[in-house]
């Protein structure tokens, strides 16, 4: 396990409630200046797989990218890592619809200018929207998921849902589907079409 590994388990078992000395050494000595907060490891993976594409090894810069296993987990990550707890930059990808939980629970961390990008639906839908359906149909194909898909698309639920909506539906029915695909979709965007929250949060860091 990397150095980055170890910080994020640790923090991970911090946040759960576990002892917070373990974390704050590793930050001492790697050092971490910049945490990642992320919903789940299919963004964590997008992120990863965008920084591998500019030529960018993000752990070695100092940044962590971290899946909180949830958005109901901001408040407390925010608060181990941020102006009340480590003193790290904190910033990350959050969904519109859970844009002012994000403003709460950053604000009861002291942490209310951390600069968070926001997808429109959450960063599956923005990938679809990037890449088009034909695009992304042709990757689930060369994934060996097109039996899967079609099985999907004959479920009556899914007759009154566009194209994308489907997709986006589609990804998230198997586990760890949206890992794979996370890493998945960003290889084949061309680089003029990063969904600006993504594109934004890489470039900001």
């Amino acid at each position: 396990m990397t150095d980055m590994g170890a910080f994020r388990e640790e923090i991970t078992a911090w946040a759960a409630g576990g002892p917070g000395a373990p974390a704050r050494q590793l930050a001492a000595r790697l050092p971490v200046r910049a945490v990642v907060l992320l919903e789940g490891p299919s963004d964590a993976a997008a992120v990863d797989a965008l920084a591998t594409s500019r030529g960018r090894d993000l752990a070695a810069e100092g940044v962590c990218v971290l899946p909180m296993g949830g958005a109901m987990s901001v408040g407390r990550f925010a608060a181990l890592l941020g102006p009340t707890g480590l003193g790290l930059r904190l910033t990350g990808l959050c969904d519109e619809a859970e844009r002012p939980f994000y403003a709460r629970g950053l604000a009861r961390a002291g942490a209310a200018q951390a600069e968070f990008f926001v997808c429109a639906a959450d960063l599956e839908d923005e990938l679809i929207r990037a890449l088009g359906v034909t695009r992304v149909e042709g990757l689930v194909e060369a994934e060996g998921d097109l039996r899967a898909l079609r099985t999907f698309l004959r479920q009556p639920a899914q007759r009154t849902r566009t194209p994308q909506q489907q997709l986006r539906r589609f990804l998230g029915t198997k586990k760890g589907r949206k890992i794979r695909y996370g890493r998945v979709l960003v290889e084949a965007l061309p680089h003029d079409s990063v969904p600006a929250p993504l594109d934004d949060l890489l470039t900001s860091l």
